[in-house]
């Protein structure tokens, strides 16, 4: 398909993602007087990972310097000096200008008419802003709704990018679905804020539809991308189906962890105990629960009911009667992705990636707790007022097509479980080389299985499938080229495991830091 004057639209900035970072970038470039398009897959805010986010975000309280020495001891100092400089030197402006001049998000107070600032795992002092413990969700809808009455921003809902339109290392925007054989949509420049990769593992704090998309149309387009295998699992999670996150904030008021025999362990593992960095957490909660069956979340030295009202609804709905709730860890977060530079800047000419999909490099190899709200709305903002200025370019567009009958009923769910089952297998909180070597070929054939259907589909729940295969493939790529345990790549064994080569997918090459 080659894009005609009847059949795109243009725009100044295209993004992709509603989420904090999403509706941050595309604010800052219609505050510079841009015309934006925000596409979103989703229908409703929750949707979204900001809104599944509890805990709260953090703000330098006039420190910037200890937060950033947080930040670094937490990624085991893996991460970038002059990244997390970048997010604590912006942090409490961008938090005072969009959040509580802009929005007037009310987070909560503390008697004496202040904010009450939490304290949340590897966090040196109190910092954190929260509404209860259901923070997320009192951000973005009053975000959704005040970029969605801006003059300058068109939101289109229920809207996938499915590719992103290049020609010689430029991107001008993507092709989406709201046509049966692919619609363009030009743009100067296009700002990807598309979420994270929880949809790859059985059991995931995100949303269901939180495939990777960004990541993988950024990598088949040649984009760099970084640390992929840094996959971080959430220490307390509810044990069972369909978990929910139980806010570290808890644990920052005193909660503690019990295993099967009633015992607190944490102090075994760590000297900050239960305020350890997460990784540290989520690992010995999986070694408790093997070791004695069960571990719970003890919330008797905290006011549960009048501190958490939110949470302790949501344990109550669910059945959980008492002081002892049970946990397991669960994927939270994607350290890595889309290597971009302190404005969001891709490898690629006019291509900007925040929130998750993006790897600012703020993280490294394992991110300190409530600095992903905080990520997505500083980079947000430096990447829409960056991506501001540029004319949109109309050039042939990848040629998709919707020839074939529709895919059986079940057939994408039944893709997706066996690659969850591969990565919750091999690519989970303890990773072996062997395992990783063994699942990388599993999702090589799964991947060119897939690839045979979406040459003549444009379904999106195929592109999902795409996207999430594309997105496996380079985690277990990362994880085999990296030996060295360090924050939320374990390593358990020694061993020779290769993960093996894939000439359809982009090399991994590192970004320049």
């Amino acid at each position: 398909m080659t894009a005609t004057a009847t059949n795109h639209d243009t725009t100044d900035v295209l993004v992709v993602g509603s989420g904090i970072a999403g509706c941050a970038a595309a604010l800052a470039a219609a505050r510079a007087g841009a015309d934006v398009r925000l596409l979103t897959k989703a229908t409703k805010p929750d949707d979204a990972s900001t809104d599944r986010a509890q805990g709260g975000i953090s703000t330098t309280r006039g420190d910037p310097g200890s937060l950033k020495r947080d930040i670094l001891a937490a990624s085991d100092g893996t991460a970038d000096p002059d990244a997390v400089g970048v997010l604590v030197e912006n942090a409490d402006d961008a938090v005072e200008d969009v959040l509580i001049d802009t929005l007037g998000i009310e987070f909560d107070e503390s008697g004496d008419g202040g904010f009450d600032y939490a304290r949340e795992a590897a966090h040196s002092d109190r910092r954190i802003l929260h509404v209860d413990a259901a923070t997320g969700s009192h951000i973005l809808r009053p975000f959704l709704n005040h970029v969605d009455d801006h003059d300058r921003i068109d939101v289109r809902q229920d809207t996938a990018a499915l590719e992103l339109i290049t020609a010689e290392g430029r991107v001008h925007g993507v092709v989406t679905d709201e046509d049966p054989t692919g619609k363009p949509i030009y743009a100067g420049a296009t700002v990807l804020a598309t979420g994270g990769i929880g949809a790859l593992y059985g059991q995931s704090t995100n949303p269901d539809d939180a495939t990777g998309d960004g990541i993988a149309m950024a990598a088949l387009a040649g984009a760099d991308v970084k640390d992929l295998e840094y996959v971080q699992f959430h220490p307390t999670a509810s044990a069972g189906e369909d978990p929910f996150l139980l806010s570290e904030a808890l644990r920052g008021e005193g909660a503690v962890l019990r295993n099967g025999d009633g015992e607190r362990f944490m102090d075994d593992y760590h000297p900050d105990a239960e305020l350890a960095p997460r990784d540290i957490v989520a690992r010995a909660v999986a070694t408790e629960r093997q070791a004695t069956g069960d571990v719970v979340l003890d919330v008797g030295p905290v006011e549960f009911e009048s501190a958490f009202p939110a949470v302790a609804e949501k344990c109550r709905d669910r059945g959980i009667e008492g002081d002892e709730i049970p946990v397991a860890p669960c994927e939270h977060f994607c350290c890595g992705g889309i290597a971009v530079d302190d404005r969001g800047r891709a490898s690629l000419d006019r291509l900007y990636a925040v929130g998750e999909c993006a790897r600012t490099g703020v993280h490294g190899a394992n991110r300190l707790a409530s600095t992903s709200l905080l990520e997505g709305l500083v980079w947000g903002l430096r990447a829409g007022a960056d991506a501001t200025g540029f004319d949109s370019e109309v050039v042939e567009a990848p040629s998709l097509c919707d020839s074939d009958p529709e895919l059986p009923e079940r057939f994408a769910a039944e893709k997706f479980a066996r690659l969850r089952r591969t990565m919750d297998e091999s690519l989970g909180l303890e990773r072996d080389p062997d395992e990783i070597a063994r699942a990388s070929a599993v999702l090589r054939r799964l991947k060119g299985e897939v690839d045979a259907y979406t040459r003549t589909r444009t379904a999106r729940d195929l592109y999902e499938l795409r996207n999430a295969s594309v997105v496996a493939l380079l985690i277990a790529r990362a994880a085999a080229e990296n030996a060295e345990s360090r924050g939320c790549h374990y390593v358990a064994t020694d061993g020779d495991g290769d993960g093996g080569g894939n000439d359809e997918l982009p090399a991994e090459r590192p970004a320049d830091d």
